[in-house]
């Protein structure tokens, strides 16, 4: 299978003036697959949110490349069809929003690139209908929850039909509720067969995305899926970085009652882990 991304040792230096400039990613290389669920982690001033930005175009490379379904992002001629190919969701979704009614929002992106009006009805029907936001089309964005701004930001970029979305921190400014509408939205993207590419500080997010990569002073330490990396607490706290609050749990119970896993990072398995226990237990006293 051909990457949907791939990265050739990429480097990349913001400049400060003439005399200046801040190395932020150093020979990064790896691949990204169609359909993979992606979590990027790391500590403020890692690097990632840099990355993720070379996913689309936004930034390109100091030195190295970086190939979008076979498109170089340093080729001008080739944004368009990048950017069709990889969408982006920001952390304020105020930022993306530019139209006073939900489905002329949505609507904006496809008007730009010339879809036509009943390709574009479609479209927008099909992109509220996924992120639960349909009733609300005729609404104005500002009387939004955040959760509602960001899951009509997320049906902007779905429209355009991309074959992978990038979240650049995008539920670090919500609440429990509108993270988890959020959340619920790119589970279901996901298990519709796009790539999802999620940047975040949050743990219990990171854990349930099938691969987390680390960035650590623009460089990438390490890349496994999750139960791989968070077995590897004490590396993690090294990076200033957690494990899931569920992990946290399951080492507290297991250190208790050792026939209680430790190796759990979600909370439906913490759940099940504590009714497999709680019958085991029953039976023994039985």
């Amino acid at each position: 299978m051909e990457p949907i991304i791939a990265l050739e040792d990429v480097s990349f230096t913001y400049k400060i003036n003439e005399d200046s400039s801040v190395p932020v990613l150093k020979n990064v290389s790896f691949s990204i697959y169609p359909g993979e669920y992606v979590a990027i982690i790391g500590h403020n001033g890692s690097g990632k949110s840099t990355l993720s930005k070379h996913f689309n175009g936004l930034l390109t490379p100091s030195s190295g490349d970086v190939w979008v379904q076979g498109h170089n992002t340093k080729d001008e001629s080739k944004k368009l069809d990048i950017r069709k190919t990889v969408g982006m969701v920001f952390q304020h979704p105020d930022n993306q929003i530019v139209a006073t009614i939900v489905e002329e929002d949505v609507a904006f992106g496809l008007e730009n690139i010339g879809v036509p009006r009943a390709e574009m009805k479609h479209r927008i029907d099909e992109a509220l209908e996924v992120v639960k936001m349909s009733e609300f089309r005729k609404r104005p964005p500002h009387h939004l929850s955040g959760g509602q701004k960001q899951r009509v930001a997320i049906a902007g970029v779905l429209a355009m039909q991309p074959d992978c979305i990038v979240f650049d921190e995008s539920t670090s400014m919500l609440d429990t509720f509108g993270r988890n509408e959020v959340l619920q939205a790119i589970r279901k993207m996901n298990k519709m067969g796009m790539t999802i590419i999620t940047v975040t500080h949050r743990m219990s997010e990171a854990a349930e995305a099938g691969r987390i990569i680390v960035v650590e002073d623009g460089k990438i330490v390490m890349d496994g899926n999750p139960r791989e990396i968070f077995k590897h607490k004490q590396v993690l706290m090294d990076l200033q970085l957690d494990v899931p609050a569920v992990s946290q749990m399951a080492d507290i119970v297991h250190s208790q009652i050792p026939m209680f896993s430790k190796e759990l990072i979600q909370e439906d398995e913490l759940i099940n882990e504590v009714n497999r226990v709680s019958k085991a237990r029953s039976g023994e006293m039985v």
